[in-house]
């Protein structure tokens, strides 16, 4: 792996938008920071709603549907708390939620959904059984590896987490 740093041009005006005037390192340290971020709150979305689905039996492609659509909702979610606490406005912080978080997200989810499908019988186990959490923490895991170089990337291009960063 490159240890080099990268650099972000990130400086965000009063509406929410980033320039091209700061310079920051961007190494992998930050980028895994910033998918760990992403990833407590696809877990706790993607966890819930795997439970509720499979617990009410849903067709795998409900709650499939339902996982990710509570991924988005709790990671948005804790960005946005953290951008309020920063002193934003919500409507403020739900935007630069919605420019730093979809990307991400949307990898994480693609990749994790992807992965416990693909597991025979996963989605069919139940909630009380070793295969269907086996395959859900390994899905997390693989999508936590998958999903770090591309906030590398992002952050690296002054995107995803690095417009958040400018807040805090």
């Amino acid at each position: 792996m490159d240890t080099e740093p990268h650099t972000a041009p990130v400086d965000v005006d009063h509406a929410g938008t980033a320039h091209d005037s700061h310079v920051h390192p961007v190494n992998w340290a930050m980028a895994a920071q910033a998918t760990l971020h992403c990833l407590t709150g696809c877990a706790i979305g993607e966890v819930l709603g795997m439970v509720i689905g499979t617990s009410i039996g849903l067709h795998n492609a409900g709650t499939v549907a339902l996982s990710i659509a509570l991924a988005f909702v709790f990671g948005y979610a804790l960005t946005v708390r953290g951008l309020l606490r920063a002193g934003l406005p919500f409507r403020r912080a739900a935007r630069v939620a919605l420019a730093a978080d979809t990307v991400s997200i949307a990898v994480m989810e693609l990749v994790d959904n992807a992965v416990v499908v693909a597991v025979p019988g996963a989605m069919d186990a139940g909630i009380t059984t070793v295969l269907f959490w086996t395959a859900l923490a390994v899905a997390l895991v693989i999508a936590f590896v998958v999903t770090t170089p591309v906030n590398r990337w992002l952050m690296g291009k002054g995107k995803g987490h690095a417009v958040v960063h400018a807040y805090h």
